[in-house]
């Protein structure tokens, strides 16, 4: 039975029978029994008498109840139909509710092909993984902002500066990836989330390095013929970075020479070239010895799958108490060809991989100077081994 009240009160809502109760201007409680009950608002919308839910009494008081009326009587005075209009912003909401781990993700798959080894390599998605998803991933990408970036990477933020730079970086690839999608986004947010963090106070600093004197007794204490004792002793012999090292393959080595696959290089695009590494017989005798190791052509296996981690080499320096770590070996290097030969510049730098000159410049070059790298890596080779410091003179990149 409807009984008609001038208003409702907190304590008849919760107490009045089972019947309908009129609150005015068309909102209606309606009780099932004395425990349950819902807010029905009554409207008419051109010329049709519509009856809306408003919720049930256990999640919407009266106060709540009678300003949802309101919000909805509004609509029908503009012309709509209040029901129609909130299954849209319904949908609405949905097409905006995208978690920040699922457009992470999606992001991810759009940029895979511009990422070396589909990113996997790279670790593109690493950075979000580790520092972002944890605490945000579950949060509507609409509804993040600024204060939830800081509060995400304040932690890391001055301690580690590189890995928070990169997370920060990827996570407004994100973001604008959201927009893209169409997603109501706040764009700014990423830069916003900067300005409150502040300049980082680490100061980045090159990664220990052994002198170039002191690598021939290193290079003599590896010699128990274990994957990471070969691995150390290529590595040093080589002047190449610890990654491409690692998943050296059987297939990379022709000759006297290792071609390392742009794919493995440290550029992130994949349109990378591949890189040709000049072999001393030193360097061919430890290759050869590692193939005893090999595992699905990998010369480098790990004990249980894959191949040896860079933490593995990195720890083997820090049990001797050494500060240097594994990539200084290349610096190593770099200091020693500067130290003890005259090798020209761009010869030196070729040997560690590194670009030289402009894009126009490089497009013009046709050589990679490995018959004078050949010279230098086998000289290496010598010094390592402690059978000679003396200065050694290779021929100019026009000679």
């Amino acid at each position: 039975m409807a009984r008609e009240i001038d208003k409702l009160s907190a304590v008849l809502v919760r107490q009045a029978p089972a019947g309908k109760y009129a609150d005015g201007n068309g909102l209606w409680l309606v009780k099932r029994d004395k425990g349950t009950g819902k807010w029905v608002l009554r409207v008419v919308v051109h010329g049709r008498r519509r009856e809306m839910g408003l919720g049930s009494i256990a999640d919407v008081g009266l106060k709540k109840a009678r300003e949802l009326a309101g919000k909805w009587r509004a609509v029908v005075r503009d012309g709509h139909d209040p029901i129609k209009e909130r299954e849209r912003q319904r949908r609405e909401r949905k097409r905006n509710l995208h978690l920040l781990k699922d457009v992470a993700e999606d992001a991810f798959e759009a940029r895979k092909a511009e990422l070396k080894g589909d990113g996997k390599a790279g670790r593109w998605f690493t950075p979000l993984q580790l520092h972002i998803l944890p605490k945000l991933g579950d949060v509507p990408v609409a509804e993040i902002d600024q204060i939830d970036i800081r509060d995400t990477l304040a932690p890391i933020w001055h301690a580690k500066a590189e890995t928070s730079r990169k997370a920060m970086n990827r996570l407004g690839i994100v973001m604008k990836h959201a927009a893209a999608l169409g997603l109501d986004v706040d764009l700014q947010a990423v830069e916003k989330a900067k300005a409150l963090l502040g300049k980082s106070r680490h100061k980045a600093g090159n990664i220990p390095a052994m002198h170039w004197r002191d690598v021939p007794g290193f290079y003599s204490s590896l010699d128990d013929g274990s994957v990471t004792h070969l691995a150390l002793r290529l590595l040093i012999l080589t002047g190449a970075r610890s990654r491409s090292l690692r998943f050296l393959h059987a297939d990379h080595i022709a000759g006297d020479v290792w071609t390392i696959p742009a794919e493995l290089m440290k550029s992130t695009l994949s349109a990378a070239a591949d890189f040709r590494v000049p072999l001393s017989p030193a360097a061919l005798a430890v290759i050869e010895e590692a193939k005893r190791h090999a595992r699905d052509g990998h010369l480098f296996p790990s004990a249980r799958r894959g191949v040896i981690s860079d933490m593995t080499l990195s720890r083997l320096m820090e049990r001797r108490g050494l500060e240097a770590r594994p990539h200084g070996f290349r610096s190593s290097l770099r200091d020693w060809l500067a130290d003890c030969t005259d090798a020209p510049h761009e010869v030196a730098e070729t040997v560690l991989g590194h670009k030289v000159g402009g894009a126009v410049e490089r497009a013009y070059r046709r050589t990679d100077f490995i018959e004078q790298r050949r010279k230098l890596m086998a000289r290496w080779a010598d010094h390592c081994a402690g059978k000679s410091g003396k200065i050694m003179h290779i021929a100019g990149a026009g000679a």
